[in-house]
């Protein structure tokens, strides 16, 4: 499609068109809508903004500055929302039974408002364990273009000079536990270790996913990394918003760059980086909606030949935040593509190549640490390794990413119920 002024960019929001539509219209003016406003394409904003999550808490503020950068490039920006569940706050509780629900409750709800408004394309922002996934499944599912943009990473803590973190939170209770650390030192740690709004600062599922979405190419280069409370994460945010009428303008469909190349890219930059074991779970999910051929056994394919090369938390040294100052995922695509590891020619939301996009960013800081060389990596072959025997026929996915032996002897022990018989030895093929 050319890139004109005079271009009508409406993919389904022409059906407001005409008189019987009349008393649509009506109800839409309401909404603020002027004559003029009906020729442009409808943008929706969904922003999963909640209260009851720091992952979360922040987005609603987001989606103000995407609808305006919306209207700026000449969209009309209707907001939505939807739930989201933490798994952070839900674990341990009855409430973590909805936790992976939600994903699919997200997806469908986004869908719905999408494609129930006859939304001409949308932009998501998401800073959660399932509000991330879920945004992806709607985006691959509604057949309009459409942009991911992460919320950010939250900012390490600080005590008595020190930089804390949510791990720090849990290995302070296993110390307690152990009669290691006072009661009082634990509510210090408590309540000094998350300090504002983003997803939890290790490698855990957002942060894990916002590489993934990034790597992937539904969302801007930069946009995994920028911490939550910053202002270059705001910039982030407004770029989507003009990113998303380009999309528009150029006709880029999701299904045009959720490739199965680009979902390659993606397991490559989850096991580089050590991600979180639940990707593979969300992956096969969005590659399922995107009708992409993928399985477990893939991700096996790409563990054997991609290095595990950061050393960030909950396992590592460093926090997301750390590796956002050393140059951030951007900068380690950069490093796997000149390497060979990466599919350069895959689209993106931006209009070019992943290649293209990567031209543009600069390497990882000289000297840094967060990333460890090809030649010297943390582990040889990724973490995340798809397990076969006795106890899991279709399949165990552990993280063999703080293992330093992953061959262990001791005394077997039988589990026996009126059902089964299992013992506890695995038999890997």
């Amino acid at each position: 499609m050319a890139d004109d002024q005079n271009q009508d960019l409406r993919i389904r929001s022409h059906v407001y068109d005409g008189m019987v539509k009349s008393p649509n219209r009506a109800l839409m003016r309401a909404t603020g809508m002027k004559d003029e406003d009906f020729k442009k394409p409808i943008v929706g904003v969904i922003s999963t903004w909640a209260e009851n999550t720091p992952c979360n808490m922040h987005l609603r503020g987001f989606g103000e500055i995407a609808k305006k950068s919306v209207s700026e490039a000449g969209g009309w920006p209707v907001q939505f929302g939807t739930i989201t569940v933490s798994d952070g706050i839900s674990m341990g509780t009855p409430g973590m039974r909805f936790s992976l629900p939600s994903r699919d409750v997200i997806a469908d709800s986004v869908e719905t408002a999408i494609r129930g408004h006859n939304c001409d394309a949308f932009l998501a922002i998401g800073g959660c364990d399932k509000n991330m996934p879920g945004s992806m499944i709607a985006i691959a599912n509604a057949e309009v273009p459409a942009i991911f943009v992460y919320g950010g990473t939250i900012a390490p803590g600080k005590l008595n000079g020190k930089d804390i973190d949510l791990v720090s939170v849990f290995e302070a209770v296993g110390k307690w536990n152990h009669h290691d650390m006072p009661a009082e030192e634990v509510r210090q740690i408590e309540c000094n270790a998350c300090p504002g709004p983003g997803g939890c600062g290790g490698m855990y599922t957002a942060n894990t996913m916002a590489s993934a979405i990034e790597a992937l190419g539904m969302s801007l280069p930069g946009s995994a990394s920028h911490p939550a409370a910053t202002e270059v994460k705001k910039q982030d945010v407004a770029e989507a918003g003009k990113a998303v009428v380009n999309l528009l303008k150029k006709g880029i469909y999701p299904k045009d760059i959720m490739t199965r190349e680009a979902f390659e890219n993606a397991i490559t930059v989850v096991m580089a980086l050590g991600g979180s074991t639940n990707a593979t779970l969300h992956l096969l999910a969005m590659a399922h909606a995107a009708n992409v051929d993928l399985t477990l056994d893939d991700f096996n394919t790409f563990q054997k030949k991609v290095p595990h090369l950061a050393d960030l938390k909950p396992s590592g040294k460093y926090v997301f935040q750390d590796l956002y100052k050393v140059g951030g995922v951007s900068a380690v695509m950069k490093y796997l593509l000149e390497n060979g590891y990466l599919h350069g020619d895959c689209l993106t939301v931006t209009g070019k190549t992943l290649a293209e996009n990567l031209a543009e960013v600069p390497s990882l800081k000289a000297g840094q640490k967060v990333i460890m060389p090809l030649d010297h990596p943390k582990r040889k072959d990724g973490p995340l390794i798809i397990l076969h025997g006795n106890l899991a026929p279709e399949a165990r996915l552990p993280k063999f990413q703080a293992l330093k032996s992953v061959i262990m002897k001791g005394p077997q022990k039988c589990l026996i119920t009126k059902r089964t018989r299992l013992t506890l030895s695995w038999r890997i093929k």
